[in-house]
């Protein structure tokens, strides 16, 4: 029976924090048998993983899947590059997009697609210290003001 909808593997919760998000593309990446099942019980790591551009060709690495229990001989490397696999106009735009200055190629998450494994990645540009702390002073302003919009609904006030 065919697996449907969309079951989160990985993500790496940090790139939003370090990184401006620019563009995000779904690409597919070129597993072995092990590795596959070894995603199936739900183990990556994406924390130090980076995608570069190399002869045409988009390459994750510093992608972590552990190796599979149940292997043998057959069993894979766990930090291996793997090939992601992109229409050859979405490589083009990257090359040309990267090519500006100071962008990278981040994956945000990993997960099942009907069946196949799919990596969603982004263009991002790497955030200084101060854009972190004005992200985050942000975010703590409009928790507060949804806080308080809460307590106004609910009739208390302070």
């Amino acid at each position: 029976m065919k697996e449907k909808g969309r079951k989160v593997i990985a993500t790496n919760r940090k790139a939003r924090h370090n990184y401006t998000i620019l563009d995000t593309y779904e690409a597919g990446i070129a597993l072995v048998g092990t590795e596959v099942k070894s995603l199936r019980e739900g183990k990556a790591s994406l924390v130090d993983a980076f995608a570069t551009v190399d002869d045409g060709e988009v390459w994750l690495r510093g992608l972590h899947i552990p190796e599979y229990g149940h292997g043998t001989w057959t069993n894979h490397s766990p930090r291996r590059t793997r090939k992601l696999l992109l229409h050859r106009r979405e490589i083009d735009a990257l090359v040309g997009k990267s090519r500006e200055g100071n962008q990278t190629l981040v994956p945000l998450s990993m997960y099942f697609s009907d069946g196949k494994v799919k990596v969603e990645l982004a263009l991002a540009k790497g955030k200084q210290d101060y854009d972190k702390r004005q992200d985050i002073a942000r975010r703590t302003a409009e928790r507060e003001v949804t806080r308080e919009l809460g307590r106004r609904v609910k009739g208390m006030s302070r």
